[in-house]
């Protein structure tokens, strides 16, 4: 087995060769229109949120009845990493977040866990309590968002109308479930009032009684007959408002129909809690998500196909907008990928074909394909997608994978060039450069290895990088030993010799001059090495002065806008606003269109966007602008408007973000347990973040305090007059707020009936004190002869995170500017803050800057392993510890160039950045390694180690700059890619810089290392014999000696 050479087999099984090459062709073209495409990698999201309603409680109230006991209990979750939640008058909501590194598969059993946990202490809660209610489907995307529109038609008929298209939607193929937006639910009030119903001697709770006894589903029974059964049947049950209107109600001895003293209307839930708007037109919205298996651009089509059907089918005058299509967003994004695919391989094949020679060349344009074609049938049998990460993992490895393709190319042209056969010659390589290329290969993986092992989000959204770069690397060692050879032999042609083989190979006046430069580096190596050392401190320096950023921002055209109403706001005042803003867009020519949603945040179109959840005093718009460049303009317009029309609203506006959902890009947390210091605490914090001349907005989570009104009961009088505060309370709810007293049926719907008081009566607080309330005695008294008004303040939201009361400060950063960088600087200035805290007082940084420290130690703690595995590869290949370290110190060379070349190009440090300086090393120590196993096979030859040294530098000089050239030019169309341009010019930088070291900095390394000294047989570089091959060969090629050199 130690004698067997692959590509030998592979020439003398040519047929089976050809056939195996055209199997993976076919297999590839195949796996491409088989793979599924999609926007972004299938991602976990990592939160539930558990919320719990206690009406009538104030903010406080529910926190220590509510929240503080759910989170006691939720607690004891294993794998929990925070608890995050806020307590609102009436309602809590708790945010359960696990640890990072909890395994995906995983987090379904701990939802579950939560739910049961919840469930156990379901009892231990207050009585009143509505929920708790799970929501752990936020990962959810609406692949596409339709909107049901039309002049002159309600939103039930509107509702009729999305209901019937969402029948046929879930049949369509792949589609997993479609969603009904912004439904206004039907409602029937019947409204009255109190005066009157005091005038009439009638009470609330015996008209509703009326109301419901007359609607009530009830057995009458079954008549049993010998024959058969007859179920007996009663008319009467409420058919439409009228017959509410003329329902009797008796009352001492009178008979007083409902339309006497009450007005009774259908309308719609008053007051809203969720609207959707599309182009300022209020809409029924149609949101329908995709299941993992499909294909987003099948389905597009599908739909398409589906819905102009529907349009047909529909009323004249109700309208179908499309609000969001993945499809078309992924089409854009895949064509962009394709571009810049080609655009790297034209590079790639140029290098091929400049530097080789057309026919050359051609072998490596051949092979290309062919290790792509196995990549695309490999993500294919692997159940991977192309997305985002895959496609630009893909373009990052096609610089890469040419290298073994050049390496084995290059050295068998160099031997058909001295004059060997092609079955020797192609096979000459297999046994010279197979396993130092495979070492070399596999390093260059291990450099990737620790995205593939990182458990964190943001390594489960970026493993495809290290997967599909992994796959396509060791497809390429198999390639350059199969396929390689096997097209060499077929393609390139023996060079005609008389007798002797050429000597000026490496004669050329280029190839003395860069002799002499390396035996000078050899000669004066403390220099060599002290100035690299020197270099790499500055690279060091300089990469600490590089902007950070966790994940960049997307590329996508649509901005997010949020307009924040003080808290207590109502839903009228939110969409007067939203409309004043509508307006502003609807007159905006860089604006596509754009869809408001009121009372809450957007559906999940986008899988990276942080989702709102409901809140009244909240509207979100999303805005398609025209192109990227008219989003930066619409983005700039409206922070205009902000600071001269909107002065009581808290606007926003942002782009999308790239990796893991987050927020705020800035945020400070200030932890304490009394709210009034703790306030005060973050008014100082606050204070210090808007000094910074690069934040803007900034703002905290807890908020304006609230009005309320406290109605102070006189115990006496109320006795006396027997009303209780559970009575007193049940009236004011039904006069301000309405209470439901029974369901109106009709075909398949419940619609509330709900009693309330008349709209002028409940609509301010002046009239409270005359609002009448039955006594005992069946006689009415208002309020103000036993109760006391007073207006009072209290907290519209209170925030806590691991039970501990925190307020959160947060701010955008302005354009140009980074987060962490932003954070980074804001930090020293709080030290004077928390230098004087009180115990039990602390401030916590989060967001971007604690965001990327989380993503960047999962990396990082892989580090360890990568070496060992280097160190391991080395050992199996070098088979000599010195020489493995030797090899080893060069890895992190490459941080000189990736420094310069961030700075260089203003691209920032991040996740991705990090990636590419870790893989970098791979791909330094895979040319050391190869260059050191070349040394050895010198001096085996019988070379002196000077000359060993000098003499493989310059023969692998060609076939080192081929690769990196390579390498460099398919970096170069990535390099204008969001997400992965920073990783692309770090690899650009650093592999530029590490190439020259290896040329130069790797001899010198190697005569310090090993304490070469030039012997006599190791002449100046001006009168010494060049030797030409590295490799002895076979005992066969052995009798042909090259004089100076072994052939």
């Amino acid at each position: 087995m130690k004698d067997f050479n692959l590509s030998e087999w592979v020439l003398t099984h040519r047929a089976f060769t050809g056939f195996l090459m055209v199997l993976v062709l076919l297999g590839g073209m195949f796996a491409y229109f088989q793979l599924r495409q999609r926007e972004d990698p299938e991602f976990t999201f990592r939160v539930m949120v558990v919320k719990t309603m206690y009406p009538g409680a104030t903010a406080l109230e529910v926190e220590q009845q509510v929240t503080d006991r759910l989170e006691k209990k939720i607690q004891e979750l294993p794998n929990l990493d925070f608890l995050r939640s806020y307590s609102k008058p009436g309602e809590s909501v708790i945010f359960v977040t696990p640890r990072e590194d909890t395994p995906p598969k995983d987090i379904p059993d701990l939802w579950y866990q939560v739910r049961k946990k919840v469930g156990d202490i379901r009892m231990a809660l207050p009585p009143g309590i509505v929920g708790p209610f799970f929501n752990d489907e936020f990962g959810d995307t609406y692949s596409f968002l339709y909107a049901f529109s039309g002049e002159g038609y309600s939103y039930a008929e509107l509702k009729q109308a999305a209901d019937s298209a969402r029948q046929q939607l879930l049949r369509v193929k792949n589609v997993e479930k479609v969603d009904l937006i912004g439904v206004q639910d039907e409602k029937i009030f019947v409204e009255f009032s109190d005066k009157k119903l005091a005038e009439l001697g009638l009470d609330a709770s015996v008209v509703a009684e009326a109301l419901q006894a007359q609607n009530a589903m009830a057995p009458a029974g079954t008549v049993i007959a010998a024959e058969h059964h007859l179920p007996i049947r009663l008319t009467g049950t409420f058919d439409s408002v009228d017959s509410m209107v003329n329902l009797a109600v008796r009352v001492e001895g009178r008979t007083l129909r409902v339309g006497d003293f009450a007005k009774v209307t259908r309308g719609y839930i008053d007051p809203s809690e969720f609207k959707m708007h599309f182009n300022g037109k209020e809409v029924v919205g149609l949101g329908v998500t995709m299941n993992k298996t499909g294909d987003v651009l099948e389905l597009g089509k599908m739909l398409e196909r589906t819905m102009s059907r529907v349009q047909g089918e529909l009323p004249i005058g109700i309208e179908i907008d499309r609000v969001a299509d993945q499809s078309r967003v992924v089409t854009t994004a895949i064509g962009e990928f394709t571009r810049t695919f080609f655009e790297a391989l034209a590079a790639v094949l140029l290098v091929s074909f400049l530097s080789l020679g057309f026919r050359t060349g051609s072998v490596v344009a051949l092979t290309v394909p062919l290790v792509l074609a196995g990549t695309l049938l490999c993500m294919l049998l692997f159940g991977m997608d192309m997305h985002r990460i895959s496609l630009g993992a893909l373009i990052l490895a096609l610089g890469l994978l040419v290298d073994d393709a050049m390496i084995a190319i290059e050295m068998m042209a160099r031997k058909l060039e001295e004059g060997w056969d092609r079955m020797r010659a192609a096979t000459h390589a297999y046994r010279a450069t197979a396993f130092p290329m495979l070492t070399g290969t596999l390093i260059t993986i291990a450099g990737f290895l620790p995205v593939g092992l990182a458990k964190s989000q943001a390594g489960e959204y970026t493993v495809a990088i290290f997967q599909v770069i992994g796959i396509s690397l060791l497809l390429s060692w198999i390639g350059a030993v199969v396929f390689t050879p096997y097209l060499g032999f077929l393609l390139l042609k023996v060079r005609a010799t008389s007798g002797t083989l050429s000597h000026d190979l490496f004669e050329t006046p280029f190839y003395n001059r860069l002799r002499r430069w390396v035996d000078a580096c050899v000669e004066h190596r403390k220099t060599v090495i002290m100035g690299t050392v020197g270099l790499f401190g500055i690279g060091v320096a300089t990469l600490a002065q590089v902007p950070e950023q966790f994940f960049p921002l997307s590329n996508r055209p649509e901005v997010i806008i949020d307009l924040w109403l003080p808290e207590g706001s109502s839903f009228t005042q939110t969409e007067a606003a939203a409309k004043r803003m509508e307006a502003q867009l609807a007159k905006d020519e860089d604006v596509v269109n754009y869809a408001t949603y009121l009372g809450g945040g957007t559906p999940r179109f986008f899988l990276l966007i942080v989702q709102q959840l409901a809140n009244t005093n909240l509207a979100e718009f999303v805005v398609m602008t025209k192109d990227n460049r008219a989003r930066e303009r619409v983005m700039q317009r409206i922070r205009d408007i902000f600071a001269t029309d909107f002065p009581e609203v808290r606007g926003r506006v942002m782009r999308l973000n790239v990796g893991p959902p987050m927020d705020y890009p800035v945020v400070f947390r200030v932890f304490g347990e009394d709210p009034t210091l703790l306030r005060s605490l973050a008014d100082r914090v606050a204070d210090v973040v808007r000094a910074n001349p690069h934040t803007v907005d900034v703002n905290d989570d807890w908020h304006e305090r609230m009005p309320s009104f406290r109605l102070v009961l006189d115990q006496d009088k109320a006795r006396a007059l027997g009303v209780s505060t559970s009575s007193l309370s049940q009236a004011l709810q039904a006069h301000y707020t309405g209470i439901p007293v029974g369901q109106f049926r009709e075909d398949d719907k419940l619609i509330d009936i709900v009693w309330r008081a008349h709209k002028n009566l409940r609509v301010t607080a002046d009239g409270l004190p005359d609002v009448t309330v039955r006594t005992a005695t069946g006689r009415s008294a208002p309020l103000a002869q036993f109760v006391t008004f007073e207006t009072m303040f209290e907290d519209g939201v209170r925030w806590r995170r691991n039970r501990f009361p925190a307020i959160s400060i947060r701010a955008d950063v302005v354009d140009g500017k980074l987060a962490p960088d932003v954070a980074a600087q804001i930090i020293p200035q709080l030290k004077s803050i928390e230098e004087h805290l009180p115990a039990g007082y602390f401030i916590e940084t989060g967001a971007a800057k604690e965001d990327a420290w989380i993503a960047q130690k999962s990396i990082l703690i892989w580090i360890p392993l990568v070496v060992i595995a280097t160190l391991v590869l080395l050992m199996m290949q070098l088979q000599n510890l010195s020489r493995t370290f030797l090899v080893f110190v060069t890895a992190p060379l490459g941080v000189i160039g990736a420094a310069f070349a961030l700075l260089l190009f203003g691209a920032p440090f991040g996740f991705v950045a990090l990636l590419g300086i870790i893989a970098l090393a791979g791909m330094i120590m895979r040319n050391s390694v190869i260059l050191v196993d070349q040394i050895e096979q010198d001096e085996k030859a019988g070379r002196d180690t000077w000359s060993a040294i000098v003499e493989s530098t310059v023969r692998r000089f060609r076939p080192i700059l081929l690769t990196a050239a390579a390498a460099i030019l398919a970096m170069i169309p990535l390099s204008r890619n969001d997400f992965f341009g920073p990783q692309a010019i770090a690899i650009m930088g650093g592999l530029t810089v590490a190439t020259a070291l290896t040329i130069f900095f790797v001899p010198a390394l190697y005569a310090a290392w090993f304490k070469v000294e030039r012997t006599p047989q190791a002449k100046s570089p001006e009168t010494a014999v060049p030797c030409y091959p590295t490799y002895n060969g076979t005992p066969e090629e052995q009798l042909l000696v090259v004089p100076g050199g072994v052939a």
